[in-house]
């Protein structure tokens, strides 16, 4: 059975000012999900399921539907501050929904098969697509998930701050801890997280979750247990985030499924800041004038 892929696209690009999901960086006008479903194809994924917003739906599909048909099955699911378990109770006034942990369980009706997570704004390498891919066919059960994992220096924004998975890995590569750490900027030359009111710093060799996960559909159990735990302690809460990486620490803790780092060279970019998509233009240009892409991806 091919594996699946569910991209994250409800993002509101807030810190990016626009919808950065759907803003062209290819010569052709190709965005950054563009080329990561081109590499998830080639690595023999077999569907892709986008996680968006209401408020942009229509716009999203007339843009993905039409370069994708006849190429990868595909399917949407939306992700909305009302879409919580039954029971639960929340702050309706929220502006927007609760962050990547959510985001992945609304698509737990449609994936019934290994399927790997990325963010839609991160471009994370050809290679690494075969990696995971090779992992899900193969490795990947209910007792073994995993990730692909990047070295910190390498995922640093020139323009602010980021939000990266902190991991701690022992001798054969299996996850320790995942923690999230949502302000990773540079201090004084080096790389530092901001922890309450200090700067902390890390080593730039640290291993980080760049959302590239791969899971079997178990996981929207464990998603959907702890995601109502956590609206009965903090859903009252207006700025409250459930992130996948707490969630997979949590699911370690408990010992039933390990989490493999898979290692991978792959070149990341990614396009936080709007500041970032000239970076991230350069970058496409120099994998197109080595031949790892078309200046038209889409011609076939």
């Amino acid at each position: 059975m091919k594996p699946t892929l569910l991209v994250l696209a409800a993002g509101m690009g807030s810190r990016y000012g626009g919808l950065k999901q759907i803003d062209p960086i290819g010569p052709s006008g190709e965005t950054i999900i563009d080329y990561s479903i081109n590499d998830a194809i080639d690595a023999g994924f077999g569907k892709i399921v986008f996680v968006i917003r209401e408020s942009f739906e229509e716009e999203f599909k007339e843009l993905f539907n039409t370069k994708l048909k006849g190429k990868i099955e595909v399917e949407y699911v939306t992700q909305e501050v009302d879409k919580v378990p039954a029971g639960c109770n929340y702050i309706p006034e929220r502006s927007k929904p609760w962050g990547t942990g959510h985001a992945i369980l609304m698509a737990k009706d449609c994936i019934n098969e290994p399927f790997a997570v990325i963010n839609a704004d991160d471009y994370y390498g050809r290679e690494a697509f075969f990696t995971m891919a090779d992992f899900l066919m193969y490795e990947c059960s209910d007792k073994e998930f995993g990730m692909v994992g990047y070295r910190l220096q390498n995922t640093i924004s020139e323009n602010g701050s980021v939000s990266r998975g902190v991991c701690n890995t022992d001798d054969n590569d299996y996850l320790l801890s995942v923690v999230e750490r949502t302000q990773i900027e540079k201090q004084d030359g080096r790389i530092a997280y901001r922890d309450f009111q200090k700067w902390v710093f890390i080593d730039n060799q640290s291993i980080v979750s760049m959302n590239f996960w791969g899971f079997t559909p178990l996981l929207f159990s464990y998603l959907e247990t702890q995601f109502t735990q956590f609206l009965k302690e903090g859903g009252q809460e207006m700025k409250s985030e459930f992130y996948i990486p707490s969630v997979v620490s949590k699911v370690i803790i408990q010992g039933n499924t390990c989490v493999k780092v898979l290692k991978s060279d792959a070149q990341w970019f990614g396009v936080t800041y709007k500041e970032d998509k000239d970076k991230a233009v350069n970058s496409i240009n120099k994998l197109i004038s080595e031949g790892v892409y078309s200046k038209k991806l889409w011609s076939k």
